[in-house]
């Protein structure tokens, strides 16, 4: 099988964490950034981080480079998307796989990379599920149907989220309902989730 390009959407700012990057934020001490990227598994490298505007700068290890957003109205994991998607672009890559996942999923299954492209099989993107919970950044898509996203989402007739461009592609689901005991897509987005998420990882 060959390996699809994957970006990491790390542009948040965690507001409502006090500002904290989530991609710096460590759950059973090893920082956010890191387990995902090791969850990933196997992915062409490097490994792409879409960190926001390019003022917000990440300390990425080797195996990653920095995607910061590209000058558009648009914000939020949507423009994360259309920064890999140019970036990839301009290097001359226009067609393949490429796999996103937001920063802040603790948890991420080993296997998201491969049950996700189970489940994409013939179509233009999937997204992972558990249970009645549905996850837009945590995605597979083809590259071949994303060409036109960094110009698109600059004019009205763009999508705006990642939920509307998955309707556009008429996406996939992928339940993780029946090989996971508990949501392995829980994110963090209060001091709540993180100390719930935080007793979990030191277990």
């Amino acid at each position: 099988m060959t390996l699809p390009h994957a970006v990491i959407i790390a542009g948040g700012k965690g507001t409502r964490l006090g500002g904290v990057r989530k991609a710096d934020l460590r759950l059973g001490r090893v920082r956010q950034l890191d387990r995902v990227i090791s969850a990933l598994g196997k992915v062409v490298n490097p490994i792409l981080v879409a960190g926001g505007p390019p003022e917000h700068r990440l300390d990425l290890p080797p195996t990653c480079v920095a995607v910061p957003d590209r000058d558009s109205p648009s914000a939020g994991p949507l423009a994360g998307l259309a920064a890999a998607v140019a970036h990839l672009t301009e290097s001359g890559i226009t067609d393949g796989l490429l796999v996103s996942v937001a920063v802040d999923t603790a948890f991420l299954p080993t296997d998201f990379v491969s049950r996700l492209i189970d489940g994409l099989d013939e179509g233009t993107a999937a997204f992972a599920a558990w249970g009645e919970d549905f996850y837009p950044p945590n995605a597979v898509w083809r590259l071949g149907h994303l060409q036109d996203l960094p110009r698109a989402i600059d004019g009205a007739s763009g999508p705006a989220s990642l939920k509307s461009l998955q309707r556009r592609l008429g996406a996939r689901r992928v339940d993780w309902t029946e090989h996971a005991g508990a949501n392995p897509f829980a994110n963090i987005n209060t001091l709540a989730d993180l100390l719930a998420l935080q007793r979990i990882a030191l277990g």
